[in-house]
């Protein structure tokens, strides 16, 4: 299936997610490259401009909503249409915020793969997609620690939950729940980690005033 310019990239850190959606698209015709999280599209997205970018929000490094922004920035990127997939970042309000930064699609995980394809297809032959006025910086970081703070709230209840079900559960039922605790530990880390990089940029910028 020919593109209008350039690859799919796909942006995605957990790499049997990753592999799955690669293979899916490659079998359908469709040439792509990877990338594991937000610096890294950015390398690849600098060696070759992609028709389309498919990209998790929850990444180390450089998460998909700072990816979006840094593309929406840079006049020669501003134009590439990107699709969110997420099985974290799925409230109305996760949805609203990375519609408003310029995706063109939000889906939540785990995808239907016939509509995953159809919406590829979509965008790929509709043209140029009309986007939303540029964030400013300012309003950007609002929504952005706003996501952030509120998804690691939402992380530090649910590892509370677990960790509290996890003491009343015969022993046969523990390991399902163990691996939902360390998952969930393992995803709030990230999330934390994003939020300090966030809450260093603002301290500095404040500094510099």
């Amino acid at each position: 299936m020919a593109v209008p310019y350039g690859p799919l990239l796909v942006v995605e850190d957990t790499l049997h997610v990753l592999d799955l959606l690669a293979v899916t698209l490659r079998f359908k015709g469709y040439p792509v490259v990877t990338a594991k999280n937000g610096e890294e599209a950015l390398e690849r997205i600098a060696e070759e401009r992609p028709a389309l970018i498919i990209t998790d929000i929850l990444m180390p490094r450089m998460d998909g909503f700072a990816l979006m922004y840094a593309l929406r920035k840079n006049p020669k990127t501003h134009q590439i249409p990107v699709i969110f997939l997420s099985a974290t970042y799925v409230t109305p309000e996760d949805r609203e915020f990375a519609l408003k930064l310029g995706a063109v699609r939000f889906l939540v995980k785990p995808v239907d793969t016939a509509e995953f394809l159809l919406t590829i297809a979509e965008i790929l032959t509709d043209g140029a997609p009309v986007l939303p006025p540029l964030m400013s910086k300012e309003e950007f970081y609002r929504g952005y620690r706003k996501r952030l703070e509120e998804k690691l709230s939402e992380k530090t209840n649910q590892i509370a939950r677990t960790e509290r079900l996890l003491q009343t559960l015969p022993a046969e039922q523990k390991p399902a729940f163990e691996a939902l605790l360390t998952e969930a530990s393992a995803q709030k880390q990230e999330i934390q980690d994003e939020l300090d990089q966030l809450y260093k940029i603002l301290s500095e910028e404040n500094t510099s005033e």
